[in-house]
């Protein structure tokens, strides 16, 4: 984290995200807030609280990506909860303590595949043996089956092995719509109940890394795991609020803008810094990072009540893309669309080149679709792309045609007509 500093983190959001530098300068600062406060003495470390986020904008602008890139990118847990999931019917006032359970989860999952790692070759040793021993059971030579299962040349031989019984036993006995009640029941028992198990039958590769996996666990030590990954959750959380605008809305006195209120305020306790209880232990939300968002067409901040306006005291509006964004999207991202497309054809050797005219034609597809209909942002490249190259991508496997160049006469040649005709536009693009 030392080496990571504010310049740092923006560089490394622009390798995935265009624009929006006022944003990214945001989360940047939030997060060296981070490293700072860990510098400080103890009494002063627990005053210093984190300065949440609200970003403003339209959908496909990048708010949800530059809060999980950034996450990535400090390897801190991350979860992503649309706030108006809530507001559904017979859950208003649900448990939103989940979203600090889920988190937990998270946290609990990085650690232990850290830890996995440690041990990975002590537990690749140890699979092998099991194998082994499975091996002589049918008749190999002791010293033989070792070789062979390291050396790769049993890989194709059966041995049966017992595997977890997928699913959870409260299920079936529970009514329609109640399953996850089922799951966390499961969760609840699972130290005082045994794991239900069942032989099957699979070849030595398939098993190879079952049992690693299983070995693995057996080496790592839980309590260490659950212990870092509380501290984890507790210090570098980051939890993403998205759809927040769906939960405010003018005052009113009766239909659904009560219920909007409150889930406002259930979400006000986690936001503000509880004690969360967990099936780990009990996890303090004052230092979890939250990064709220939402395009506030219809409602306005304002319409937030005041309690949870103040825990967002940090604010920024991200702006609409244009066609010279777009153009950059489709062309700078290493995760960029063309990119993306070129390689999963290359996996059918078909050369798929996109010329510089021709993304500028895709780009500026998107943004007269975003401007006539609805602005989707981005995502409306998706669209594009699929319905530009769907030839391609059904006929690689057979094709005759090994080289493919995505110039601004392909992209009218293949979108042009759909274009032109609106109604036909509104469903296809």
């Amino acid at each position: 984290m030392r080496a990571l500093t504010p310049k740092r983190i923006v560089e490394e959001l622009n390798k995935y995200i265009v624009g929006q530098d006022q944003a990214k300068r945001m989360v940047a600062i939030a997060i060296r807030n981070r490293w700072r406060r860990q510098q400080l003495a103890a009494d002063m470390r627990d005053e210093v609280l984190p300065k949440n986020i609200l970003m403003i904008g339209p959908t496909g602008v990048g708010k949800t990506e530059i809060a999980r890139r950034l996450a990535q990118l400090v390897k801190a847990p991350f979860i992503k909860v649309e706030a108006s999931k809530f507001t559904e019917v017979g859950y208003v006032g649900r448990d939103v303590e989940t979203i600090i359970r889920d988190l937990v989860e998270v946290g609990v999952g990085m650690k232990k595949t850290e830890l996995r790692r440690e041990v990975e070759a002590q537990a690749r040793e140890r699979a092998e043996r099991r194998l082994a021993d499975l091996l002589v059971k049918k008749g190999w030579n002791a010293a033989m089956a070792l070789d062979a299962v390291r050396g790769g040349k049993a890989d194709e031989e059966e041995v049966e092995i017992a595997v977890e019984a997928q699913g959870s036993p409260f299920t079936g006995m529970l009514p329609g719509g109640m399953e996850q009640l089922g799951i966390d029941m499961q969760q609840m028992l699972g130290r005082f109940m045994p794991k239900r198990t069942a032989q099957k039958s699979m070849a030595v590769a398939e098993a190879r890394r079952l049992i690693e996996a299983e070995e693995a666990d057996k080496l790592i030590d839980d309590e260490k795991a659950v212990a870092e990954a509380l501290a984890l959750v507790q210090q570098s959380g980051i939890v993403f609020l998205d759809e927040i605008d769906k939960v405010c809305g003018p005052a009113s006195h009766s239909g659904p803008d009560i219920s909007r209120e409150g889930v406002q305020r259930d979400l006000l306790p986690i936001v503000e810094g509880s004690t969360v209880n967990t099936r780990y232990g009990m996890v303090r939300t004052d230092h979890i990072l939250f990064i709220a968002a939402g395009a506030f067409h219809v409602s306005k901040v304002g319409d937030l009540i005041p309690e949870l306006q103040g825990r967002f005291p940090l604010r920024v509006e991200l702006s609409d893309l244009n066609e010279d964004d777009l153009v950059r999207i489709v062309k700078e991202p290493r995760n960029s669309l063309a990119k993306q497309y070129a390689a999963l054809l290359a996996t059918e050797r078909v050369d798929v080149t996109f010329t510089d005219d021709g993304m500028r034609a895709i780009a500026a597809l998107a943004a007269k679709i975003n401007r006539t209909g609805q602005n989707i942002g981005a995502r409306r490249l998706y669209t594009i792309f699929e319905k530009l190259l769907e030839d391609a991508l059904y006929n690689a496997p057979e094709t005759d045609e090994r080289r493919i160049e995505v110039d601004a006469a392909y992209v009218q040649a293949k979108l042009g007509g759909i274009v032109k005709n609106e109604d036909l536009r509104q469903f296809v693009l």
